[in-house]
């Protein structure tokens, strides 16, 4: 199967759900954006912690975050919970969802006369969204449409030989039919690197793997401490990866075996279909989010001890490489790659599953962390302190 069931959007983009994104433009509008989205059906609150007291480029950073959670597919309409005295963009924000086509509707706290009357006001605004856009009906599309984000996390040494392959190889076949696949988690690259850089499309690209390595690097000697505890983290050790060069060797193999088309940064969406490098940290509130700024639709996410977390607004389907964890966690677990371990099933055979669930998720059913609400955990990725 080459298609899928997809909401089309006015910018021609294609949704895998029909979410209205709540999203508050700073941290102190959190609570008020919480209660929004309690009482209001089909809504989901990107509940952050930026927007104010921070360096001007994180500003604008975060500023570019919050419009790409707007623009990503998923989302059909948008409501702004400004506090009203914060340092991200408000007006840019506003201005560039709504030059997508989406309904946009905005209310600022302050002006509002604080958190009981804006709870009222968000209600009232966020049902006039859900009307507007409950009828949309899904289409079927092609699969050169679809955009999809990879992510391992809680990971030990099955990771590398059952659950990370099985995310390879299905990222080889969106790509075989025209898709998009975004892979991130720069700190996991560490001592594979030059594995990454003889699969760039030119020298260009392999420099650019390089130089998001080095400035990872960097980045974690200038604290003048040593990088383990932070990554590899406790747990991996526990499961068997003693360093980041045995990391990084399971984790690149999800990205599969095709061409590294692109590095983007942060805040980037890729420039066309194929393989694309995000620059991200390792972290799954930052990369999960990273992945949606960047327009994916569904994230593949694997895992050997087991990492429940998924988004608001892309579903986040688990693969699990260790059978243990899959028996103790199967109500979080959505694919047994565990039965490779065991003999029981090849590579091939848990990818073609999980390609099919993959497809059937873009098209509307729920994985297993959206039918249990775990899909509130997100953050964003800064450079600078909060000041």
């Amino acid at each position: 199967m080459s298609s899928y069931m997809g909401y089309i959007r006015k910018d021609g983009k294609i949704g895998s759900r029909n979410h209205v994104a709540v999203i508050p433009s700073v941290v102190c509008a959190n609570e008020v954006v919480e209660s929004i989205v309690h009482n209001t059906a089909m809504t989901q609150g990107i509940i952050h912690h930026q927007g104010c007291c921070q360096t001007p480029p994180d500003l604008e950073r975060i500023t570019d975050c919050l419009i790409k959670i707007g623009e990503n597919p998923n989302v059909g309409a948008v409501l702004i919970v400004s506090l009203g005295c914060e340092g991200v963009d408000t007006d840019r924000l506003e201005r560039e969802i709504r030059a997508t086509g989406k309904p946009v509707e905005r209310i600022n706290i302050q002006e509002l006369g604080g958190t009981s009357p804006s709870i009222q006001a968000g209600i009232d605004k966020a049902q006039q969204l859900v009307l507007q856009i409950s009828g949309m009906q899904r289409t079927e599309v092609d699969l050169s449409t679809f955009v999809m984000g990879i992510k391992c996390g809680a990971s030990d040494t099955t990771s590398g030989v059952a659950s990370n392959p099985v995310i390879g190889y299905v990222a080889d076949k969106v790509i075989e039919h025209g898709g998009t696949v975004i892979f991130g988690e720069t700190t996991e690259f560490i001592g594979a690197e030059h594995i990454l850089q003889r699969r760039a499309k030119d020298e260009f690209v392999a420099s650019e793997i390089g130089r998001i390595v080095k400035e990872m690097e960097d980045r974690a000697k200038a604290i003048g401490v040593d990088m383990r505890k932070g990554q590899p983290t406790p747990g991996n050790i526990a499961g068997g990866l003693s360093t980041i060069e045995e990391k990084s060797l399971g984790a690149i193999v999800k990205s599969g075996t095709k061409t590294i088309d692109g590095v983007i940064g942060y805040t980037e969406a890729p420039k066309g279909p194929g393989l694309w490098i995000k620059d991200s940290p390792g972290r799954e509130i930052e990369l999960l989010s990273g992945m949606a700024v960047a327009g994916a639709q569904v994230i593949l996410f694997s895992t050997g001890r087991g990492a429940p977390q998924g988004f608001p607004v892309v579903p986040v389907v688990k693969i699990c490489g260790n059978p243990v964890t899959y028996d103790r966690m199967s109500n979080d677990m959505d694919i047994n790659a565990g039965r490779i371990v065991t003999g029981e099933k090849s590579i091939e055979e848990v990818g073609d599953e999980t390609f099919e669930l993959l497809l059937r998720v873009a098209s509307g059913e729920m994985n297993k962390g959206e039918s249990i609400k775990y899909t509130k955990s997100m953050d964003f990725y800064c450079l600078g302190p909060v000041i």
